[in-house]
């Protein structure tokens, strides 16, 4: 009998918010441990939680974002459970009643393309997993572990915490972590997090269950707990997917449990078997009003709302015929994206427009943040100011706005190309002094004589020159061997110092070798 995975993900996210979800704390990573602390924070006795109005509207913001339900009334409710570095003994959530249910996330998965209405033909196909919910709780602190002791850090206690629960539709390893990267994506361009998983800001805990292929009943679920990388997520299921299908295929039971993954062996280790959720006590916080929002705050959530991605990308590629790989760009990096869409749209050749924006530009500005901070930049929309490689003195990184053109320039450009005004290799030189100097491109050429010669006698006679020059390969190329041409092309160029038109030269060549 053939198995199959069933898998589905808790993705927990922090959210971008100043202050802690309950108190006027920093929500700041990197300070000395227990300093952005209060009564609150540490649930000392006597206290009261005041929520983070940020805090529900980056919720409710995601749930747009993932095409969920607003309903009009959600609650808190305190879970009740002990660990060392939860300062309350309970942790604040929502639990049957939270402030975003029943959306979807789609994202490009597998092979093939695309079909359907405003979806290119080049796209690849669209998966759907299905959102359970999008609810509000608080992070816990951070326990470390020495070589006699422990300590605890209670900074991130209190933090603003979004837990985004998946229905079972997810089917491999593979699709698990894209799920999790169009999530991230989703979550980064909304503003909602930074989603950085070196400080702590997205966690996972994995459910996973196997079935007979053509079944629908759910085997038992083995969750798999905080998992701090995509790349974790893959290897723990590539073990765990093996080892439960093993496991019945020999005649044993799977139980519902928790394990959790270690990292450097590559394995899933058995923690504990699976509380329900009655094994929490859950029950409504007496301390917080439900949540009712009314149409105004709804409305001003909303318009917070940006494009999802991956209809950014089919946009991309409908409205301006780009290739896949152009549009993913631009997907991913949505300053650059709309840089680019802000010239392609009085452009006649969108494509030219990418090519010079991603080819050029992007490589360009990577090369000056590299040369300044040492570190070459993810994207061009991080925090403009990083530290050196050094870790000292922070640096000022270049961004779009410290272009020293104009988008127009490029449109310039672009047109003195198109019409052959300029050579290809001879507009590689106008853009780099375009991007020193900030001088229009039709000065450049004409400062620096970049003018494309396309005067038939001027070119006949250098063609001349090159052909008397070179008698083995123009009698080669008579003889039938057409790489020959490529040869005196070169030459041709070489001698008028690359002015001289390509076209031209090669009908001209051509026209004078002919037998």
């Amino acid at each position: 009998m053939e198995y199959e995975p069933v898998i589905g993900l808790e993705t927990h996210v922090q959210l971008k918010t100043k202050s802690k979800m309950w108190c006027g704390c920093a929500n700041a990573f990197g300070a000395e441990p227990n300093t952005n602390v209060c009564p609150v924070c540490l649930g000392l006795p006597g206290v009261l939680p005041v929520p983070n109005d940020e805090a529900l509207r980056l919720t409710v913001l995601t749930g747009y974002l993932l095409n969920c339900e607003i309903p009009r009334f959600a609650k808190f409710d305190r879970k009740s459970y002990f660990y060392p570095d939860m300062p309350k003994n309970y942790q604040i959530t929502q639990y049957d009643k939270p402030s975003t249910a029943n959306g979807y996330v789609e994202f490009e998965f597998g092979s093939g393309t695309g079909s359907g209405a405003g979806v290119s033909p080049a796209s690849p196909p669209l998966a759907r997993v299905r959102i359970t919910r999008a609810h509000l709780e608080e992070d816990v602190g951070k326990s470390f572990h020495f070589e006699r002791n422990s300590g605890l850090d209670f900074n991130r206690a209190g933090v603003p915490l979004m837990e985004i629960v998946s229905e079972p539709d997810i089917t491999s390893a593979d699709m698990a972590c894209e799920y999790l990267n169009a999530l991230k994506e989703i979550l980064v361009q909304g503003g909602v997090s930074d989603c950085d998983m070196e400080k702590g800001m997205v966690r996972c805990d994995v459910n996973v269950s196997v079935r007979p292929v053509g079944t629908k009943e759910l085997g038992a679920k083995i969750e798999i707990k905080n998992m701090n990388s995509f790349s974790g997520v893959r290897r723990a299921l590539e073990y765990e997917i093996p080892r439960q299908i093993e496991v019945v295929k020999k005649g044993g039971k799977l139980i519902q449990s928790t394990r959790r993954w270690d990292d450097d062996a590559g394995i899933t280790d058995e923690m504990r078997t699976k509380e329900h959720a009655h094994d929490y006590r859950y029950f409504p916080d007496p301390d917080l009003m439900p949540l009712a929002p009314d149409e105004a705050w709804l409305a001003e959530v909303k318009s917070r709302v940006v494009e999802l991605p991956v209809a950014r990308k089919q946009r991309f590629m409908l409205d301006y015929q780009l290739p896949a790989g152009d549009a993913e760009v631009f997907k991913s990096n949505v300053g650059l994206g709309n840089y680019f869409e802000g010239i392609a749209k009085q452009a006649k050749n969108p494509k030219a427009v990418a090519n010079w924006v991603i080819n050029n530009l992007r490589a360009k500005m990577a090369g000056v943040n590299e040369r300044r901070t040492g570190i070459a930049p993810v994207s061009l929309e991080e925090d403009p100011v990083e530290k050196s490689e050094t870790g000292a003195t922070p640096v000022l990184r270049m961004t779009l706005a410290d272009l020293r053109f104009q988008p127009a320039a490029l449109l310039e450009l672009i047109g003195l190309v198109e019409a052959k005004t300029i050579s290809s290799s001879a507009a590689q030189q106008v853009f780099a002094e375009m991007f020193d100097t900030g001088k229009a491109p039709a000065a450049i050429v004409q400062e620096k004589g970049l003018a494309q010669v396309s005067d038939t006698g001027a070119i006949e006679k250098f063609c001349d020159e090159v052909i008397a020059a070179n008698p083995g390969p123009a009698n080669d190329f008579k003889s039938g061997k057409a790489a020959a041409l490529n040869f005196l092309k070169g030459q041709v160029m070489k001698l008028s110092k690359g002015k001289a038109n390509p076209a031209l030269v090669g009908e001209i060549l051509e026209r004078k070798l002919k037998p």
